[in-house]
């Protein structure tokens, strides 16, 4: 067992096994409520995967903003090249395809369960009735695409300058570091009303 869990793929692959055959188990009993084989492959499996990268997408935003941003000032000069060059890098790269994944997951589900533009839209269609969900989970959806959008075009460019990653003037980093920070923080601040709606919406209206 120790040889396995100290391989992260193996891991990986072996939680990723396990998840299969528990959804084999269970979706092939007759009183299960998923309907045909297509049905679970379209929908349950992609809100897994939705909840999946979402999990990985802001967990490392808590990361980030819980540990990391608040450490580095406490970090010996010395040290702190092992955070930029090795643990940042790494975590900066799983952070910003998880969001991709989150994005592309959250989209597909909502349009298999066919409610993706009346959220898009806010329910523009209907008046911007609020009695049936959209509207909340539209907007959960709108801040996840604000989130997104920091994450990929604020947030990873001045990362890549603050962390030397791309060739920038020296004095340009310290100021890419701050911009990056407070554009983490922004993300931080909308993470909880997007969970809100997002975790909420089907307990609220089924």
């Amino acid at each position: 067992m120790g040889a396995l869990l100290s391989n992260f793929r193996n891991t990986m692959i072996v939680s990723l096994v396990l998840a299969i055959a528990l959804i084999g188990v269970f979706a092939t009993q007759p009183s299960n409520t998923m309907g045909n084989m297509h049905e679970l492959m379209g929908h349950a499996a992609m809100r897994w995967l939705h909840v999946f990268f979402g999990i990985l997408w802001i967990g490392l935003l808590y990361y980030f903003n819980f540990v990391q941003i608040r450490t580095m000032p406490k970090i010996p000069d010395e040290l702190k090249p092992a955070i930029g060059k090795f643990i940042a890098p790494e975590a900066l790269f799983w952070f910003r395809w998880a969001a991709v994944g989150t994005l592309v997951t959250g989209l597909l589900v909502a349009w298999a369960r066919g409610y993706l533009v009346p959220a898009l839209s806010l329910n523009a269609s209907d008046g911007f009735a609020l009695d049936d969900g959209n509207v909340f989970i539209g907007i959960g959806m709108w801040l996840a695409i604000i989130m997104f959008i920091n994450v990929w075009f604020v947030i990873w460019p001045n990362q890549k300058i603050a962390l030397g990653l791309v060739d920038a003037p020296a004095e340009a980093k310290p100021k890419a570091a701050r911009t990056a920070m407070l554009f983490s923080r922004t993300n931080l601040l909308l993470s909880l009303p997007m969970l809100v709606a997002m975790s909420m919406r089907q307990t609220m209206w089924g």
